[in-house]
Formats: structure tokens, sequence, C-alpha cells
């Protein structure tokens, strides 16, 4: 399978994601938790954005490796505008596909219509703004949470596909590097959607404990763009 180029260098032995090509469709129905069928990918995802010092961190880290991945943002956070300088470029060569976690990562069920309406809707324009790209259809909850009526407010926005996961670093508080190491052991999996978060330093001390166990398992880093079909 012919590969795509990657932004930025790429560590040697560290496999790019594949050809353009070989996306395939979004499966219907229900969030998205794991990548479909069997194959060598895995989906990298981190969320929120709190601290300005680790977002920097994890976009040099891509910036360093050729890791791709997706950033499920919430744009109250001031790290978005103070890492634009960095960030943006891979943002727009499609090495770090950005989504949307709402606004203010509230949970969503416990919301009214025009209350879940105005996380995305905000969020959407933010990233418009600040970013140059539309993120639809992909979209968190914020601590997994959602439900029917949610899920149909996003999709009449456009945000038809809820982005879950299969595996986690278990990181959205702070924990030592041991941990994380040992959650990346057991996830960095084909096929799994991991979730990081971009909140607390330890994850920013393993990068190249973390791009090792990528590389030993012959693993393809991938955005969600990278696997699946565009929608119209």
């Amino acid at each position: 399978m012919a590969a795509a180029p990657t932004s930025g260098p790429t560590v040697a032995g560290l496999l790019p994601p594949p050809s353009s090509s070989a996306r395939i469709r979004l499966p219907g129905g229900g969030a998205l938790t794991k990548l479909p069928g069997k194959g060598d990918l895995l989906a990298l995802t981190v969320d929120d954005g709190v601290s300005t010092e680790v977002v920097r961190a994890y976009t040099q880290f891509a910036k360093d490796t050729g890791v791709r991945l997706t950033y499920f943002v919430n744009g109250t956070y001031s790290s978005w505008t103070e890492n634009l300088a960095i960030l943006r470029p891979l943002v727009e060569s499609g090495q770090i596909q950005l989504g949307n976690h709402t606004w203010s990562h509230p949970d969503m069920t416990t919301l009214t219509k025009s209350q879940i309406a105005e996380q995305l809707t905000r969020n959407d324009a933010f990233l418009k703004k600040t970013y140059g790209v539309g993120v639809k259809p992909y979209w968190r909850p914020p601590y997994a949470k959602h439900n029917a009526a949610v899920d149909a407010v996003a999709a009449d926005l456009g945000y038809t596909v809820p982005v879950l996961w299969s595996g986690s670093l278990s990181d959205s508080t702070l924990i030592t590097e041991e941990y994380i190491l040992k959650m990346a052991d057991q996830y960095f999996t084909p096929q799994e959607i991991v979730i990081g978060h971009l909140n607390h330093l330890p994850v920013t001390h393993v990068y190249p404990q973390l791009v090792e166990i990528i590389r030993a398992r012959n693993l393809r880093t991938v955005t969600l763009n990278d696997v699946f079909l565009k929608t119209p």
C-alpha cells in the first residue's frame, strides 16, 4: 500500500499513514469507539487543553516525530490561541486534526437543547475563526455522556459522529509517568481509538517511550480523516 507523505520529520522506523485511497466510509449508527476492521492503525486522540504547556509539548512532539494526532478542543482554554503559531501549520497539513469537544466541557445530558447547540456552535465558530478549518462531523461528548436527545441536536448541526474510545491513557487527572506507560502498553494495539488529555505534564515526559511502543508494534498513527472518507 502506498504511503501518504507526513508533515515534518518521521522517526526512523515509525510508519507513515495509509494512502488516501485506503479511506473507508464511516460506519453508520451510534458512536465511534474503535477503528473498524483488522489492520495496523492507532488513533491517538487528546482532549481539552487546560494546559498551554502541554498543548505546546504535544504539538512539538508531533512536529518532531511525525506522529499523527486528533485534538478534541475546548475553545474556552487560552492554550488554543497561545499555541496558534506552532499548531496551525500542522492542522493545515493534516498531521493534526481538530474535533469539537464543546466550548466549556459540560455534561451535555444536563443541558437544554439550546444550551447543547450553543456549546457546539460556539466552539465550531472559534475553530473556524482561529484555525480556518471546519471540524464536522466529529465531536466528543465530555465525560462520554450523551443520549438520543443530545445526539439529535448535534446531528442537526452537522455533528453526526460522536467519537468515544476503546483505550485510555487515564490521564484526565494527575497520574504518574509509570501509570501512563502502563496504559499505553495495554492500549497501543491495532485499531484502537485511545484517549489522552492536554492537561497535565507527566505525559510530556514519556514521549520517547510512547514512540518506542508504537514503533515496536509496527503501528501507523492516524487521524480520523486519514481513515474515513469525508462526508458531503
